[in-house]
């Protein structure tokens, strides 16, 4: 009898052999159901049978699925990634799996158009949704609520008074076709120019990685959309992968503008019925242009035409649970087991892109100017030694004069400070008692305009306390350092008649209100805007003129491999929203060390010089990307027994010239969610075997009781 090794999406140590029974035929690839144990479960054949078993003692396959098997270079994918994180396989098929429904039969689809029958109250939002259906077919109601800005009651609404019917969709008609030729850009000879070697690129089909390099507001969208529709005219579909996908309204915008529909979208926002419904269109090869999150490159593409990694830089990228990965890195991996091109873009590449652009495995393009009438902001440093705020403040002269003068302009103002909340510790004045959370060794953040402490780390939150916990003393509680809640305090106090708005992750209204807070400022509906690092993600605000930056020293002295980087690439964006249409932007950046290299090279702009030396520091000292790192942390709840199987672990360490094992040591966060945590860090050559020194390790130490072990390659985290 004939059997096929099957993956299965759970953390198994490999396939497993199934079966075939008479009258099925399998190939590589093809989606089947199998039993597991008492249960059934989906998998994925990956070849034919081991034969390591009898085959009388073989469990034979139930099923196979109704969906386009797998291509092989997804599968490949799926091994490497394997493979380079250490993760069990099947946990990252699990990436491609993650819609069980997909395998149903497919649900009926209904899309929403007019009756002729006009309901007898019209309001504004009502009109807008009539208008969307005079000229186009029937829509799905998320598609129809988005495109006429309402709320999906608005639609159901008028179908309950019969202003709207239902009518069946297949599932071509649900998803957008982008026409490549509709709104074709004017764009200047330099972006002309990058444009058309990107999608000549694209055109001859040949894998190679493409770095997008162009200052905030230069036009870089612009210039890969035509790589994408050269990918359209190829038939062949394009994957846009972005670091903040539930907040793109900007973008998506700009892309309907220039492709006549909506892109396909897969983020964790959306619903169950939409996941499925993009899976199958990605799987049916229906789905001919996708903005993603980073899980997006999982999905079950046919053949793909081009990737795009845009803000590649930016730390969103990294998975830190479950299947530890950098989607940055895999997308290139993964272009080039498809034979694409992939184009990472930024204003501030990430230093890995840098050094490989300089030393040419990577085919750079810069912009250097802004598009249109835009400058680039001229960036100045206030040195809080000697000019200090007021007391009991906390932004300096020069930056409130400087709002109140944009303000007199009728132009925006930008505040930023990356510290979300009111406070980040509450102290009582009477004993020192300090609020701290219970679950992690971390300080609980005031939330004042919720009335609550909460742990950035494990999300508990507790009522704020009218009296101290540990003294009982009432009216001594009091709030050390600020949040953004706190500068939006100030600011409304000392600016009463402006327009004030925060952006920050916990928003209150979630990511609808996050949106819908964005497209108020782009509206000009906001004079005063106080952000953490959200405002970086590449928005578009035509009216604001300056930013000041409330602590700009803030992530410079934490140690972290990538400190300095990182607070020049944030910085760098933050001040890049000024002056995008409007002459003459600004930043001021308030700092206890003016001194400081990251500091003195945003105000000198000279970028290029700060990464070089910053790849000279890393390279002296064998650091990524000239050397290799690797993580292995270790978490229990019970602090003696992860020491003891640490301290084990540490004395089964593996001998290897390039391979250099610190610790075991407790992570600077020791505690989080009740597990105590301790790290190694390993620091390897380029050329050192490192997953097969960290696989060989492991294995001498089977962890046991509570102990679970994660192993980050190439880590961006070091708590």
């Amino acid at each position: 009898m004939q059997s096929v090794s099957v993956l299965i999406p759970l953390a198994l140590p490999g396939p497993y052999d199934y079966a075939v029974p008479d009258g099925l035929t399998l190939a590589r690839g093809d989606f089947v159901r199998v039993p597991l144990g008492p249960r059934q479960v989906n998998g994925v054949v990956w070849g034919p049978g081991a034969g390591d078993v009898a085959p009388a003692k073989l469990k034979s396959v139930l099923a196979r699925h109704d969906v386009p098997a797998l291509r092989d270079p997804l599968m490949q994918f799926v091994d490497w990634v394997a493979a380079y994180v250490l993760a069990p396989p099947g946990l990252v098929l699990r990436q491609v799996m993650r819609v069980p429904a997909a395998f149903e039969p497919e649900k009926p689809v209904f899309g929403y158009q007019v009756s002729g029958v006009l309901p007898e109250r019209v309001t504004p939002a009502r009109q807008r949704v009539l208008d969307v259906l005079q000229d186009t077919p029937p829509l799905p109601a998320t598609d129809l609520a988005r495109l006429a800005g309402v709320s999906a009651s608005v639609i159901k609404g008028l179908f309950e008074v019969g202003a709207l019917v239902k009518s069946p969709l297949n599932s071509a008609t649900a998803v957008g076709q982008p026409d490549p030729k509709l709104a074709r850009l004017q764009l200047t000879p330099d972006q002309s120019a990058v444009a058309t070697t990107l999608a000549d690129a694209v055109k001859q089909q040949d894998f190679g990685v493409h770095v997008l390099d162009g200052v905030t507001g230069s036009g870089k969208t612009e210039v890969y959309f035509e790589a994408i529709a050269r990918a359209l005219e190829a038939e062949r579909p394009a994957l846009i992968l972005l670091p903040e996908i539930s907040l793109t309204a900007q973008f998506l915008a700009r892309f309907e503008r220039r492709f006549g529909c909506a892109p396909a979208l897969w983020h964790s926002g959306l619903t169950s019925a939409e996941r499925r419904r993009t899976w199958r269109a990605v799987a049916e090869g229906r789905v001919q242009v996708l903005v993603g999150a980073r899980s997006a490159l999982f999905l079950p593409w046919p053949d793909l035409g081009v990737i795009i990694v845009d803000e590649e830089h930016d730390g969103g990228f990294k998975q830190e649970d479950g299947v530890v990965y950098n989607a940055r890195d895999m997308a290139i991996v993964r272009a080039q087991l498809t034979g694409c091109p992939v184009i990472l873009s930024s204003a501030t590449p990430s230093l890995e892109t840098f050094v490989n652009a300089r030393q040419g495995r990577y085919q750079a393009h810069r912009l250097g100017a802004r598009h249109g009438m835009g400058e680039l902001p001229d960036i100045a440093l206030v040195d809080m030694r000697a000019t200090p705020p007021a007391r009991g403040t906390w932004l300096v002269p020069q930056i409130l004069t400087a709002v109140e003068a944009a303000l007199e302009r009728g132009e925006q103002a930008l505040l930023f400070l990356n510290r979300r909340g009111y406070a980040p510790l509450t102290i009582c004045r009477a004993c020192g008692h300090r609020y701290d959370c219970p679950k992690c060794d971390a300080w609980m953040v005031e939330h004042r305009f919720r009335r609550q402490l909460e742990c950035h780390h494990c999300g508990h939150t507790r009522p704020m306390p009218e009296t101290c916990d540990n003294c009982g003393a009432e009216d001594q509680l009091v709030a050390c350092g600020p949040g953004v809640e706190r500068i939006t305090e100030e600011v409304t106090a000392r600016f009463p008649e402006a327009r004030t708005a925060i952006l920050s992750s916990d928003h209150v209204g979630g990511v609808g209100g996050i949106r819908e807070t964005i497209k108020l400022i782009a509206d000009g509906g906001v004079d005063i805007i106080v952000g953490t690092q959200i405002v970086a993600k590449g928005h578009h605000f035509p009216k604001l003129s300056f930013v000041g930056v409330v602590d700009a020293d803030l992530g410079l002295g934490n140690g972290d491999l990538r400190a300095a980087e990182r607070t020049y690439q944030m910085l760098s964006q933050v001040a890049g929203r000024a002056g995008r249409e409007t002459a003459g932007g600004r930043a001021l950046l308030q700092t206890h060390m003016p001194d400081h290299p990251v500091l003195q090279a945003l105000v000198s702009g000279d970028r290029d010089a700060f990464l070089a030396r910053e790849a000279d520091a890393r390279e002296h000292a064998g650091m990524p990307p000239f050397g290799r790192l690797g993580a292995i942390i270790v978490s229990s709840t019970d602090h003696q027994e992860g020491l003891a199987f640490v301290m084990d672990l540490a004395r089964k360490t593996p001998q290897h010239n390039e391979v250099r094992v610190l610790g075991p040591a407790p992570a600077p966060i020791a505690r989080i969610r009740d597990r105590y945590r301790f790290r190694f860090l390993l620091k390897a050559s380029r050329q050192a075997p490192l997953q097969a020194f960290i696989s060989e390790w492991l294995s001498a130490a089977p962890r046991r009781g509570s102990i679970r072990i994660s192993v980050d390659i190439d880590p961006y985290s070091f708590l």
